[in-house]
């Protein structure tokens, strides 16, 4: 019989990153013959007291967090770190395996992505210096090295950490930064709860996004993305992949391996691209404002009366604007954003075609289909349908 071994994993799994690395781990071990007890806190929180005196035959943790790799610093049993890379080579953990998230990479793409929309002024909104946040520091170091690199000025904004006496100046104080930025500007956050707090403050300043701030967060959170109106752009980091392979390093020490100071470093794997960075230079300021209301509510039922309301312009003359700037009408927009929506629901199967006709603002299911008919020649259930079925044909190998 295969040995059996207890391997505790120090993670906090209430945050997006530890929870697909821990993902990534129960992967390895399904696709394996390996057999491990895993030891991980009830309510997935990270505590150390006490991991000083752990009696198992394997640990794997996330040395983003400083405590983490003081408690493990003379631990004996075999040991492997995940966290960010480092742009000194002399800062990652000496003699321990490390499995590293791509900092340069994340940001690169990011990068990338905001310049391949037109954008010229790139901006970052960080975290406060601290230990804690090692990581995001080396995410403003890629940063500023792309900039330069390209010529250009870095602006990189810390502002507060998250709290409930500073949250009314920490927004302030965004605010203020952002209307402090030349316009059209895109911004990269270090992570999706940094991205979601700069949308909301554009909302409080009727800033518009994307049109005059662009933004795409790290992580690919699904819960931030539902807590913003506009959806929102994110890097995906690599975070199941460095688990399996955290899972591989560990599995082969315990079968007598050494791999004392091997590092890897894991790329993201893509962008989920949606509303919130795709910039489109040259709109009519009223175009623009009008787009901006619409993304926020267009699954609330709203109609071209209210849109041309908010912009302050009469119906005619809006829909004037859009029929020159987009070819289309205000209400063929607010349809459109309606579509998306109800395609992205669709494409996650996560409720009933009535509930995605009330979620993205149809007056009923029976309107919902024949706008399918219409726009995309084919019923909700057909579209889910053929999206399934091409999602298990590239799941098929070649």
């Amino acid at each position: 019989m295969l040995r059996t071994h207890r391997i505790a994993l120090l993670f906090n799994a209430n945050k997006i990153f530890d929870r697909e690395v821990i993902t990534g781990i129960a992967g390895y071990l399904a696709s394996t013959r390996t057999a491990w007890d895993l030891f991980l806190e009830e309510d997935f929180r990270l505590r150390l007291t006490g991991i000083d005196g752990w009696q198992g035959d394997g640990i794997i943790a996330d040395f983003d967090d400083p405590r983490v790799a003081s408690a493990l610093a003379s631990t004996r049993v075999p040991l492997v770190a995940v966290g960010g890379s480092y742009e000194n080579a002399a800062d990652y953990p000496a003699g321990v395996p490390y499995v590293a998230t791509d900092n340069f990479k994340l940001i690169k793409l990011a990068y990338d992505h905001l310049i391949e929309a037109g954008l010229r002024n790139i901006a970052c909104f960080s975290l406060p210096e601290a230990q804690e946040n090692r990581w995001a520091q080396e995410r403003e170091k890629a940063y500023c090295k792309l900039l330069l690199r390209d010529k250009l000025q870095p602006e990189v904004y810390r502002g507060h950490a998250t709290s409930a006496q500073q949250w009314s100046e920490a927004v302030e104080q965004q605010i203020a930064w952002l209307h402090s930025l030349p316009k059209p500007v895109g911004i990269i956050a270090v992570t999706d709860a940094r991205a979601r707090q700069l949308m909301q403050a554009c909302a409080l300043a009727g800033i518009e996004v994307p049109e005059q701030v662009a933004v795409i967060g790290i992580d690919n959170d699904p819960l931030a993305r539902m807590l913003t109106r506009i959806p929102m752009s994110s890097v995906i980091q690599g975070a199941q992949e460095m688990g399996r392979t955290a899972a591989h390093f560990l599995d082969q020490m315990l079968h007598g391996v050494r791999l004392a100071d091997t590092r890897i470093l894991v790329p993201p794997s893509g962008i989920n691209v949606l509303a919130s960075s795709k910039h489109e230079a040259g709109k009519h300021p009223h175009v623009m404002r009008a787009r901006h209301f619409i993304r926020q509510y267009a699954c609330q039922g709203i109609k071209t009366d209210q849109v041309a309301e908010y912009v302050g312009i009469s119906r005619s003359s809006l829909e004037a604007h859009f029929r020159a700037e987009l070819g289309r009408s205000v209400h063929d927009e607010i349809l459109r954003l309606r579509l998306e929506a109800a395609t992205g629901y669709l494409a996650r199967g996560t409720c009933n075609l009535a509930d995605v006709a009330v979620r993205c603002g149809f007056t009923s299911s029976q309107y919902m289909h024949s706008v399918f008919k219409r726009e995309l020649g084919c019923t909700p259930r057909a579209w889910q349908e053929r999206q399934r079925s091409a999602e298990a044909a590239s799941d098929v190998p070649g």
